[in-house]
């Protein structure tokens, strides 16, 4: 089975092409929702990101309170390192497990969508790298619509990613969402078409 690596800055339309890889019938595991899940009220991850940040980290429901914990992680280099430390080899595990599962049903190509794939080196562990991106002022203009995003946040988050320059030039595939979802669309198919086996 080959594995697509599919990453991108934050709001460089990432979703909007895990979407489409879909929708042309392969699997995506997507280590956001896989992280959402494990700091859900009864996700593996909660009980020990209270033990390591504290019960106020709680939401009402039971969950991590999200918002709070990343203003605490993105100021906070040791913070983010034990964050990290608690949820990838978690986040690791249940990537395992989709494998296995897609390895039964003699699939061919799956795909990891992980936005920090660089830089987490998850894309050794990749056939094809797939970047997708968009100019930064357009990124920008997109995070800051999200709820609890300032542009002092942006630019933290932005800083700790790797630049869209560079994961470009890493890149087997650089798909741009700049110009409109049929576009994307339109690269994305004759790409797929091309490494399918």
């Amino acid at each position: 089975m080959k594995i697509i690596g599919l990453t991108g800055s934050i709001a460089s339309g990432k979703s909007t092409i895990a979407q489409m890889f879909r929708d042309y019938g392969l699997a995506v595991h997507d280590a956001d929702k896989t992280v959402h899940q494990l700091m859900s009220a009864n996700g593996k991850a909660t009980p020990l990101v209270l033990a390591a940040f504290g019960q106020h980290m709680s939401a009402c429901d039971g969950s991590i309170d999200r918002p709070a914990l990343g203003r605490k992680v993105f100021s906070d280099p040791e913070a983010r390192a034990l964050l990290e430390a608690i949820l990838h080899p978690l986040v690791y595990q249940a990537r395992n497990k989709f494998f296995a599962n897609l390895h039964r049903a003699r699939k061919s190509l799956a795909v990891l969508d992980v936005p920090l794939l660089f830089e987490t080196g998850g894309d050794a562990q990749c056939d094809y790298l797939v970047t997708v991106w968009a100019p930064q002022r357009l990124l920008r203009q997109r995070a800051t619509q999200r709820a609890h995003m300032t542009d002092e946040k942006f630019t933290a988050i932005i800083n700790a990613q790797l630049p869209q320059s560079e994961k470009i030039r890493l890149s087997d595939l650089a798909l741009p969402t700049g110009l409109g979802h049929a576009e994307s669309r339109r690269q994305l198919k004759k790409w797929i078409k091309k490494i399918k086996p």
